[in-house]
């Protein structure tokens, strides 16, 4: 009788290392916070991490980004268990990226190149289709002279101009262009975008801000009854979503929006500017903030530089803490816990001047609280917008 042989088809994760390091103005407590960051990075990309690397330096090493100790205590343990892709908390230079690639000899990402590969996966309407690609072709271009390496025998002598330099001009050459046609593009969608929202009228805006995979989408679904896409990954929405709400017969415009996250590529925080016009265009922000997250004031503290970036933090904002059902409190010395949510909401009260609400989206904490805080600020600027319309609400 045949034997039956039976193979795994299934397609396995990237085996990934992490590498980071700390600088005197860091300490191990962030760096390791931006590490599990990372590995969740790489999680949302469908790879696995197996270990990290940490190593404490005054600055990173302009060849290797780290020692060369370190280095090679990386590459063999990427030799012994087979590593498939090493990952590096910050961005690389070119030449510490060609270097590093020389020595391992398996696929090196930096932070910057794994975002861009996330949100090439996340984009799903041309807008964000077209600003992914344009920073990832603006991420590529300080790096050609790496991909022609294979040509480096074929150049030649003193002036180093053989076919690999040609190439590398050529292929700069288009990817100029192609990056000048993007830009294009996108001026275009940007004014298809302003007439649509002007021919939206004259409702007051909503816009949902906050860090990534803070609950924006899931309290987007919950006030607007629709059904944006919601997963408990990192950049889970790229494109803006705009739904018209009602409250007791008070309608208004509700927008999603990309989430935040700390050492995004400045040329992808650039690109995605344009996406974000519709928190410059709001009326109100909603800073929807994870409490349940052990670190959740850095990331409050993140949100709001991007914010001040805009120019909108002078808007009214009303901060949702979401999560309420998965906040563990704080603990003391001896393990107990001393900081309960009604702590927490009197001492953020006291300290600031803005409105703030503490909810649960997925248990359903708090919504009806939240609804009318909402109402409450969509009504004094409807009432001041159209003040004839204010005996109706």
């Amino acid at each position: 009788m045949a034997i039956k042989k039976f193979f795994d088809t299934a397609l396995k994760p990237e085996r990934a290392v992490l590498v980071g390091i700390i600088t005197p103005s860091e300490n191990e407590e962030q760096e390791r916070e931006y590490l599990e960051e990372l590995a969740f990075l790489v999680d949302t990309a469908g790879g696995e991490t197996v270990h990290t690397f940490v190593q404490k330096m005054q600055k990173p090493d302009r060849a290797t980004f780290v020692g060369s100790g370190k280095l090679d205590e990386i590459k063999a343990y990427v030799e012994a268990e087979e590593i498939d892709i090493v990952v590096f908390d910050d961005e690389l230079s070119p030449t510490q990226l060609r270097n590093i690639e020389r020595e391992l000899q398996v696929k090196i990402l930096d932070r910057s190149n794994l975002i861009l590969d996330i949100f090439a996966r996340r984009a799903q309407s041309a807008q964000a289709k077209t600003q992914v690609e344009l920073a990832q072709l603006q991420y590529l271009l300080p790096r050609l002279t790496r991909l022609w390496t294979h040509l480096e025998r074929q150049r030649g002598g003193i002036g180093m101009r053989g076919p690999g330099e040609s190439q590398i001009e050529t292929d700069r050459r288009l990817i100029l262009n192609k990056v000048s046609l993007l830009k294009e593009k996108l001026k275009s969608i940007d004014r298809q975008n302003e007439t649509q929202r002007k021919n939206r009228g004259q409702l007051v805006r909503v816009a949902l801000v906050g860090y990534t995979n803070v609950g924006k989408s899931t309290i987007m679904n919950m006030l607007s009854k629709s059904d944006v896409f919601a997963e408990n990954k990192l950049f889970a929405t790229l494109d803006t979503t705009v739904r018209k709400v009602v409250i007791d017969n008070l309608p208004f415009l509700l927008s999603d929006t990309v989430g935040f996250i700390r050492k995004l590529p400045h040329h992808l925080v650039e690109c995605f500017k344009s996406t974000l016009d519709e928190v410059r265009e709001a009326d109100i922000l909603l800073h929807v903030v994870d409490i349940s997250h052990h670190n959740f004031e850095d990331q409050i503290a993140a949100v709001n530089e991007t914010l001040k970036e805009l120019g909108v933090l002078d808007k009214t904002i009303i901060t949702i803490f979401n999560k309420i059902d998965a906040y563990q409190g704080t603990k003391d010395d001896e393990g107990d816990q001393s900081f309960t949510i009604e702590d927490f909401e009197n001492s953020w009260m006291k300290r600031n001047q803005s409105p703030a609400i503490f909810i649960s989206a997925t248990e359903k904490e708090n919504l009806e609280e939240l609804r009318k805080l909402i109402y409450e600020h969509v009504l004094a600027i409807h009432t001041e917008r159209y003040p004839y319309d204010s005996l109706l609400y």
